[in-house]
């Protein structure tokens, strides 16, 4: 099989450096109609790849299915093809009662909730996202003129427990953790970002997350929005968006990380 990975089914050439991640496989064609010439390149389970051009670089789109679990495979596969640069799209719940349907929130960390960067990192290690990466998505969101935040979000395993706590053996300890993890400043909830921060923290790659409000991840909900009707172009456009400028900031050679002349 040479280098092609297992679950991906993409090998080296295939993909670009700048890879664009929606969890959903059925958002991987609505994203790759941003990219100049973008052609699928593999499906696989859980996992689409669409490969284009945006201002002449190479740029892919993968999709990472739900959760951590899949969402690690997905980087790790992707890095050792030669991806450098990830960013999430996604969805959320609100944790914060100031966002709104349709608001974006841009990551700045992800919360731990989630089990799978447990073996990635002691448990001490901050899940953070890329300072260029997260400059570059909130430029693009404040220049489109969304709704928008930016700030820590909180990454967990059980969606039900977050949408229906009332039926869970464990209710009061779900709730009180979401009270807590609220209180303490995480914006909104959601399944991915956490992991996919910490994977490329420890494979040295740089990643970040635009994130979508579609519900209210507090307290429960009694529906669950529309499936055709989420508010994601907002967070599609911000993400390409932002990959521009970080494609315009690596053309210019700037050295991440250095320090500001006086």
């Amino acid at each position: 099989m040479g280098n092609r990975q297992y679950h991906l089914q993409v090998e080296a050439g295939e993909i670009g450096e700048y890879v664009l991640l929606p969890g959903d496989p059925g958002r991987c064609a609505r994203i790759a109609a941003h990219l100049d010439g973008a052609r699928q390149v593999a499906a696989n389970r859980e996992y689409i790849t669409y490969t284009g051009k945006l201002d002449g670089v190479t740029v892919s789109v993968t999709s990472t299915g739900i959760g951590g679990p899949s969402t690690a495979i997905a980087v790790e596969e992707l890095v050792r093809v030669g991806a450098r640069t990830l960013v999430r799209i996604g969805s959320c719940g609100a944790l914060d009662p100031g966002l709104r349907f349709g608001d974006l929130v841009v990551a700045q960390a992800a919360a731990r909730g989630d089990g799978t960067p447990d073996h990635y990192a002691p448990p001490g290690f901050p899940a953070v996202a890329d300072i260029d990466v997260v400059q570059a998505l909130r430029a693009e969101a404040g220049a489109a003129g969304h709704r928008f935040r930016v700030g820590i979000v909180l990454t967990n395993d059980a969606f039900y427990a977050e949408m229906a706590p009332e039926t869970f053996p464990m209710e009061g300890i779900i709730r009180a953790r979401w009270d807590a993890w609220a209180r303490a400043g995480c914006l909104a909830a959601e399944m991915e970002t956490a992991t996919l921060l910490t994977v490329a923290a420890v494979r040295r790659v740089r990643a970040g997350a635009v994130l979508a409000v579609i519900d209210s991840a507090s307290g429960g909900v009694t529906g669950l929005p529309d499936p055709s009707r989420l508010p994601i172009d907002a967070a599609i456009d911000t993400a390409v968006g932002g990959l521009r400028r970080l494609i315009a900031l690596d053309g210019a050679g700037v050295v991440r990380g250095a320090p500001v002349e006086p």
